[in-house]
């Protein structure tokens, strides 16, 4: 693909936190490619309500995969404080190009995230997949020639390890992404309409930009803006930053929100379409991520928000 996908893809991040916040980090390692991952499934209690504040619990999944760095593909999960239950919603949100998980679970993304929970009341899981297969543009799918499975990983195999017994009703599941991750995460909805019901999509693009063929001869069943008659049920948060001209092999993403966002509501499917300050970055993504809580947790059916 030929463009750069401006997430930091270090393996720590920094990032300061308001006016005069103090620099803060956070750090999570993937398991060695020959550690056994298991998890223990929770009791689901649904008389006690999980708590929007407090800590919460960390940790990294894996099952094997010999296209994975180490050999195993592995998902970040941030669980909110107290016992996890089937009501309690998630969100797998998806990296860019050339970035990893990191990029996202050791900046400020997941302390900003924590704090929306707080704000609304209501708390949700947060699971962050490896989409990366060597120095490969994976765009998120299953690869035709075989080199990789990612689609799989993130619509089966991730979807078991983060929920496990606790198994979340469509509508309790949304996917969400930047960049690379904001077309994956429209495509893998589109593509799989049983399984997400809200899309939250960071400077991504509803095209085709496959520089390395994973779709093979079959581009268009990937192609979200082919896929739409799929989005019916269906809840979309689109962002692009006003600066927005990161190029594609054909063209820009710039118009791509709006270009999808009409489509959609000539559909009646509700899309919520912001243009902030900034560009192809987190100037412009994190400042709307109180916004996207708010348009998550409007569509999220179950309990109201707990008091705090």
């Amino acid at each position: 693909m030929g463009l750069t996908r401006a997430i930091c893809a270090a393996g720590l991040a920094f990032a300061t936190l308001g006016a005069g916040g103090a620099l803060v980090a956070r750090q999570l390692v993937p398991p060695a490619a020959d550690a056994e991952v298991r998890v223990a499934a929770p009791t689901p209690s649904v008389s006690s309500a999980a708590p929007a504040c407090g800590p919460g619990q960390d940790s990294v999944l894996a099952v094997a995969d010999r296209s994975a760095p180490g050999g195993r593909r592995s998902v970040w999960v941030h669980r909110p404080a107290g016992q996890d239950r089937a009501d309690i919603p998630v969100l797998y949100l998806l990296h860019g190009y050339p970035a990893d998980p990191t990029a996202l679970v050791n900046g400020s993304l997941l302390h900003r995230l924590d704090g929306e929970m707080c704000r609304t009341g209501r708390p949700f899981v947060v699971a962050v997949p490896d989409g990366r297969a060597g120095n490969l543009d994976t765009e998120w799918g299953d690869d035709a020639r075989g080199r990789f499975a990612i689609e799989t990983f993130v619509t089966q195999q991730a979807v078991a390890l983060v929920e496990g017994t606790l198994r979340r009703a469509p509508a309790l599941r949304a996917i969400g992404g930047f960049s690379m991750g904001g077309y994956g995460a429209a495509a893998l909805a589109l593509r799989h309409p049983d399984e997400y019901r809200q899309v939250a999509a960071f400077s991504g693009y509803y095209r085709i930009d496959d520089p390395d063929g994973v779709f093979g001869n079959r581009p268009a069943a990937h192609a979200p803006d082919r896929l739409l008659d799929a989005a019916t049920g269906q809840r979309y948060f689109l962002v692009e930053g006003q600066g927005e001209h990161t190029r594609l092999r054909v063209g820009s993403i710039r118009g791509e929100a709006d270009r999808l966002a009409t489509a959609l509501l000539s559909r009646q499917v509700t899309v919520s379409v912001s243009h902030p300050p900034g560009g192809h970055g987190n100037d412009a993504w994190y400042p709307q991520l109180g916004s996207m809580v708010d348009f998550l947790t409007l569509g999220w059916p179950g309990s109201a928000p707990q008091s705090h």
